[in-house]
């Protein structure tokens, strides 16, 4: 069942990708002032380390810190202390550097792509390489592997086609779509063209799919799967390459198809995903959309435009917040939720970038090349996008990985694999 509110058990973590909820909405405060916001900036982190290349963003779970990232022609799993960076264990397997049916772009990506996954029940951590290996850790025994399996050796996968009409846009960048646990099941994005878009397996046994989405779309480029609920009914959505879907999750109706709404992109990059507040989604890309849409879903009714705007987020993916919709992407944008009406920007965010908001309304934006800044929310700043306080150049690689909040502490990650802490607040 999702959860209406953040359990108390969540606080102080960063289990899933975009957080306790899945939504970039933090259950912790920011931690600072407007006073002294530029003093902690200023501050050498906690600690660095280094983990591997890739977009993967950590996660972090009972005061542990999740990350993968490829090197030496291995992905390498890693349990870190969360508050000091200490190596708790590490596990790992050969692989590539791309997936098997990469084509383009490889200066801009590499290495593991998807965020982890993290189930409190079971302890078990579940990652999914870009060449589709998708394997299930024990966290509760050093990190052991429980079961594994590889999506384009057991399902014989083919690359993704052509999207558009527009020449030299034929892209792969593997597998970038984190996993979702679901009861017993972990659910992905295999996009296989016989069997299902979405495949489940048993969460602690792995073996053949427990069941298959009726839509057979190819998998897009994504952040990861977003659950939702539609009328009383579990469901997920997910952008593939050719649609924003919406898919059930109960019982003898999983993987029953509730909506589908047309978005197809050159290079097929919805790479912000999808964004679900109630039973409404956002999506949104650059490239030949150039825009956001909301789309109302119902069991009956399919998917249904609310309104279409110009304010597109290449990357980034949009949080909904009383009322308002945020995003950092060519830089820092607030938007009507009702309205699609563009309400302030600024700040000097580029491609690269993320958000959160915390609990005092505040944001948390990661991007450029390395740049960590301060953001006052709507509430706070009705009129104008008012920047606390910037660091410029933490790293001085891409900022592709999704910033984390957790147990009042930021977690900054780069491309190449460097990763940061800074501690926030009184501890």
């Amino acid at each position: 069942m999702l959860a209406l509110g953040v359990s108390p058990a969540w606080a102080g973590e960063w289990a899933h990708w975009r957080g306790p909820e899945r939504n970039d909405l933090s259950p912790e405060p920011s931690g600072w002032s407007e006073a002294d916001a530029a003093n902690w900036l200023a501050a050498e982190p906690a600690w660095r380390i280094e983990v591997g290349a890739g977009a993967s963003a950590p996660i972090v779970a009972g005061g542990k810190l999740y990350a993968i990232g490829w090197a030496d022609d291995r992905d390498t799993v890693r349990c870190l202390d969360a508050a000091t960076g200490a190596s708790i264990w590490e596990q790992g397997y050969a692989a590539p550097e791309y997936g098997r049916q990469s084509t383009g772009d490889k200066g801009f990506y590499r290495g593991a792509t998807a965020t982890p996954e993290f189930d409190a029940e079971s302890g078990l951590l579940f990652t999914l390489s870009c060449d589709g290996a998708l394997n299930a850790w024990d966290t509760r025994g050093g990190g052991g592997n429980v079961w594994a399996l590889n999506l384009h050796e057991r399902f014989g996968i083919p690359r993704r086609p052509q999207i558009t009409k527009r020449k030299n846009t034929l892209r792969d960048y593997g597998y970038t779509t984190a996993p979702l646990v679901w009861g017993d099941w972990i659910v992905v994005e295999a996009g296989d063209p016989e069997r299902g878009c979405l495949m489940a397996f048993d969460k602690r046994k792995g073996g053949d799919p427990v069941w298959t989405s009726e839509n057979r779309d190819p998998a897009g480029h994504s952040g990861g799967l977003a659950p939702m609920t539609v009328e009383g009914v579990p469901c997920v959505a997910v952008a593939t390459s050719w649609n924003a879907l919406v898919v059930r999750l109960d019982g003898a109706n999983a993987g029953k198809t509730v909506a589908e709404f047309e978005w197809k992109t050159d290079f097929s990059n919805t790479v912000a995903g999808v964004t679900v507040s109630g039973s409404d989604l956002l999506i949104a890309s650059r490239y030949n959309q150039m825009a956001m849409a909301r789309v109302a879903v119902s069991l009956k009714g399919g998917a249904r435009e609310v309104w279409r705007n110009r304010y597109p987020t290449g990357v980034c993916a949009p949080l909904v917040h009383e009322g308002r919709i945020y995003f950092a992407n060519k830089g820092v944008h607030c938007v009507d939720f009702a309205s699609g009406d563009l309400v302030w920007e600024g700040g000097k965010i580029g491609d690269a970038g993320s958000c959160l908001m915390t609990s005092d309304s505040r944001l948390i934006v990661w991007g450029n090349a390395g740049d960590l800044s301060l953001v006052e929310g709507a509430g706070r700043s009705p009129d104008r996008c008012h920047v606390l306080a910037e660091r410029i150049g933490v790293f001085k690689d891409m900022a592709w990985p999704h910033v984390v909040l957790a147990d009042g502490r930021i977690y900054c990650k780069s491309l190449k694999g460097d990763l940061a802490c800074f501690a926030i607040g009184s501890r």
